[in-house]
């Protein structure tokens, strides 16, 4: 009895741990574009492809089971990690769009960020190195 209500405690913990996470977006330490949580969203559901400066703006997903995803997704995007998908699907069948490129974790988002100048990704504010430029969602 008391390794159960201890093993709910530790996965209570972890999954407060978890929706607490701060995402922010990364983008490249030379990227001077100004950037927001809605432009952010026209970007990763492919309503527009630049950067406010212009430049090519290549989105870069977390893997689906991702907790991160998740909540970029309802938090971000307004929309279900479901209904993404099911936007997206629509959008490929159709030949209107392609969905960002997906990555594991965190750490692969920023490398992807920080070898091109033009990516933008997300991850777990505390996840950030000084190889990308963090910009708060909120």
């Amino acid at each position: 009895m008391l390794r159960k209500g201890l093993i709910s405690a530790v996965i209570g913990c972890s999954m407060s741990f978890v929706a607490s996470a701060e995402l922010v977006l990364v983008v490249h330490p030379s990227n001077d574009a100004s950037l927001d949580a809605k432009t952010a969203q026209r970007i990763f559901l492919g309503k527009e492809s630049k950067f406010s400066n212009g430049k090519e703006a290549i989105p870069i997903n977390q893997a689906p089971d991702s907790a991160n995803r998740a909540s970029f997704d309802t938090d971000t995007l307004g929309r279900s990690s479901t209904q993404v998908a099911a936007y997206w699907s629509k959008l490929v069948f159709t030949g209107k769009g392609i969905p960002p490129k997906e990555v594991g974790n965190d750490a692969e988002v920023i490398a992807m960020v920080a070898s091109n100048q033009d990516a933008i990704g997300y991850v777990d504010s505390a996840s950030v190195t000084s190889a990308v430029k963090a910009i708060p969602l909120n």
